[in-house]
């Protein structure tokens, strides 16, 4: 054992660098792999059925197939940019789509799989594929806009409206995103972010953007100017507002959460002027907080409208502060009473999410009627 320890001993330098040009040697065979894959093989035009000839597309085999949907201006969401990190660009694919790759497995639950359930970005079109799409993805349209104009909400949360150009006119639901298109040193990619503005605004998209240190997509955002052009993609999302005005709603948010909160806040009390509707919002400080007097104002306005902001951090010296402190859920513990038929809508980090998601479940609210945006 000695021997075998004094061997390693002297020779470590030579095994380590027998291993880095080992690993180096794995590294390029899989770049000519790659490179030999674009420009030896050709898969000619392949065909992508949509949802049994709903939609019938003629592409160039090879390139995945979320580049080819998004060349024939079909837009399936992908925070990521396509690079397989967040999970969104899922859907079915019938046939054609190869096995499922271990660069998707995280992301996908035992039913997706054998339900054909894939990530668009990572399956490759090499032969003919049939897939089903959710028909409100087939609706999802490219916009081009103006920035209207910008203002700051907090230190570092801007919010930034766009007007509009073609089309002139976008339909979502309370609570959905779109997609906005930022430069990058790889080319264009595309960030999620939650729409604040109201449906009945038609010919405008307003946004909550917290600026993210070297974020792509926070930057760009953050320094665009009014009169600036932005191309995005939407309107994306699963929220479903329930309709029946005897439901009350429940929103819980912290952060640029607020922004599909004040989404649905807003065109509730369009609609619906006496509904009830309770909004927790947590900032860890006072310089955290914003809306809270437009909030309040709306409150005034439509007496079921209840306004609760909290702060999880202690008051600095000489600091007052006359709302609620802790984290948000206590607050929501504190004043929901059970019994009550709700619907809620949650947005913020994770651990906020999930806090708030036992709270509202031990009031009776049901699995089903808690919507959740994790960020």
């Amino acid at each position: 054992m000695d021997s075998i320890a004094a061997f390693f001993t002297e020779n470590s330098a030579a095994i380590r660098d027998s291993i880095i040009t080992f690993g180096g040697i794995l590294v390029g065979l899989s770049i000519v792999l790659i490179v030999a894959e674009k420009l030896l093989i050709n898969y000619g035009i392949c065909e992508i059925d949509i949802n049994a000839q709903e939609k019938v597309l003629e592409v160039d085999g090879g390139q995945t197939l979320l580049s080819a949907l998004y060349e024939n201006k079909v837009f399936i969401p992908a925070a990521c940019g396509g690079q397989g990190s967040c999970g969104h660009c899922k859907i079915t694919v019938l046939e054609g789509g190869g096995p499922v790759l271990p660069t998707e497995t995280p992301h996908l639950g035992r039913k997706e799989v054998r339900a054909g359930v894939r990530l668009a970005c990572q399956v490759k079109v090499r032969e003919n594929i049939l897939i089903r799409v959710p028909e409100e993805l087939l609706n999802v349209k490219l916009f081009t806009s103006t920035v209207a104009g910008t203002r700051s909400l907090t230190y570092d949360i801007k919010e930034i409206s766009f007007s509009l150009i073609e089309p002139a006119e976008i339909s979502h639901r309370p609570g959905q995103y779109v997609q906005i298109q930022a430069p990058s040193s790889d080319g264009p990619v595309f960030r999620a972010y939650s729409i604040s503005s109201p449906t009945y605004e038609k010919n405008s998209v307003e946004l909550n953007v917290r600026l993210v240190p070297n974020g792509i997509g926070s930057t760009y955002l953050h320094n665009l100017e009014e009169g600036d052009e932005a191309i995005f993609t939407g309107p994306y999302g699963e929220f479903r507002l329930n309709e029946d005005p005897s439901v009350e709603i429940i929103c819980v948010g912290g952060g640029c959460g607020m922004a599909p909160m004040k989404n649905i806040i807003y065109s509730i009390y369009d609609q619906w002027p006496d509904r009830s509707c309770w909004l927790f919002f947590g900032c860890r400080t006072t310089k955290d907080v914003f809306y809270l007097d437009e909030l309040n104002q709306l409150s005034r306005k439509h007496p079921n409208f209840h306004v609760v902001y909290a702060l999880s951090d202690p008051l600095p010296p000489g600091e007052t502060w006359d709302g609620e402190t802790g984290f948000i859920h206590l607050s929501a513990d504190k004043y929901l009473e059970e019994g009550v038929r709700r619907q809620a809508f949650l947005c913020g980090p994770p651990p906020m999410i999930e806090a708030a998601t036992r709270v509202l479940k031990e009031k009776g609210i049901a699995p089903d009627d808690i919507f959740y945006d994790k960020f």
